[in-house]
């Protein structure tokens, strides 16, 4: 199991590659301002997703990363 410390330091990498700079500050930036609510933003994200669907991409992904 990976420590607080290595999930916080990976999500970083991650966003900063994926957003860029700019972009990565702009959205840590939003996610701080709001009142970020994960469950709320989770429901709306796959809201048009079924479960089999959504177990497919996950499914998919994780084949990808291996």
């Amino acid at each position: 199991m990976k420590t607080d410390s290595e999930i916080i330091n990976r999500g970083f990498e991650t966003i900063f590659s994926s957003l860029g700079m700019v972009d990565a500050e702009r959205f840590i930036m939003l996610i701080k301002r709001d009142k970020f609510d994960y469950t709320e933003w989770q429901k709306k994200l796959w809201s048009n997703e079924s479960v089999e669907s959504l177990s497919d991409k996950a499914q998919t992904a994780w084949g990808n990363e291996q």
